[in-house]
């Protein structure tokens, strides 16, 4: 474990506020100095703004510069989608200018897959809590400037929770389906390593389906927000399927409409950038309501 800093110098397309609470992610908040602290991996990570310049501090196991390059999704070209995506309507082009500096982070598949299990019918500070106390019972603590942090648990860390124990952490409904994916995926009835090597999205999302407390919704966001990083999916939670029905649709009643339609929809608009268009579309409609 080791200190260490780096500042990334006028960047484009990078802002740690939308990054961070575009609801991609539950484990960064942002400190009364405007300061993002989260723990990723085996890592806390500081990360500060001031205008294009963002300065990282870091303690833990992995090299800062190459971690931040990985986790901060570098690899893809945000000018060049945001170029393309402009093109499609005039809607589209404010929501890119809303949130102009998102990025889609390449977070642990099992961590992503826990936390959007957690998701589910619930509101991002109830997430967050659930999550802080599964890491302070069952994750690894770390001490970095007479502060305490806990890492994400493993599978095999996780499997020492009864379905009664997740439910005192106040997981709700949702204890007996995260016991049982744990369970799942600890015996490797879903193999988390074998659909990191599979080309074909829909037999990822055949997989994930199979573990309890994954519907669609929930599918579509791993497969989106995770290292599996499939941009052509497009995730349809209360947020988006409003702000396609008033922008496209026009349905009087909006819950009558058809998840299959946006889908559609979002396909021939967007075609493979539907996932990234769907997180410019959900902070804009979200944050100007």
């Amino acid at each position: 474990m080791r200190e260490q800093s780096i500042v990334l110098r006028n960047q484009e397309n990078f802002n740690l506020k939308h990054i961070f609470e575009c609801g991609q992610c539950f484990r960064w908040n942002v400190r009364e100095d405007d300061t993002y602290l989260g723990v990723v991996g085996e890592n806390v990570i500081c990360a500060k703004q001031k205008g294009k310049d963002i300065f990282f501090t870091s303690w833990g196991k992995d090299n800062l510069e190459s971690f931040i390059k990985e986790y901060f999704d570098f690899d893809t070209d945000y000018t060049k989608v945001k170029q393309i995506l402009s093109k499609v309507d005039k809607p589209m082009k404010e929501a890119l200018n809303y949130g102009e500096g998102i990025r889609i982070l390449n977070q642990d598949l099992w961590e992503t897959l826990i936390s959007f299990i957690i998701s589910a019918n619930n509101n991002i500070p109830r997430i967050k809590g659930i999550i802080e106390r599964l890491a302070k019972e069952y994750g690894k603590k770390m001490v970095w400037k007479e502060e305490v942090f806990y890492t994400f648990p493993t599978p095999e860390e996780l499997a020492k929770a009864s379905v009664k124990d997740l439910r005192n952490l106040g997981l709700g409904f949702r204890d007996k389906r995260i016991y049982e994916t744990t369970l799942k995926v600890l015996n490797k009835q879903v193999d988390l390593e074998q659909l990191k090597q599979e080309e074909n999205t829909g037999k990822i999302r055949e997989e994930l389906l199979k573990l309890p407390g994954v519907g669609p919704k929930v599918a579509d966001c791993i497969l989106l927000f995770s290292s599996l990083k499939r941009y052509e999916v497009f995730p349809i939670d209360v947020w988006v399927r409003r702000v396609i029905n008033d922008l496209y649709i026009q349905n009087p009643n909006e819950e009558k409409v058809n998840k299959k339609e946006i889908e559609k929809l979002a396909k021939q608009k967007y075609g493979n950038l539907a996932g990234l268009a769907q997180q410019y579309l959900f902070y804009w409609r979200r944050d100007v309501s």
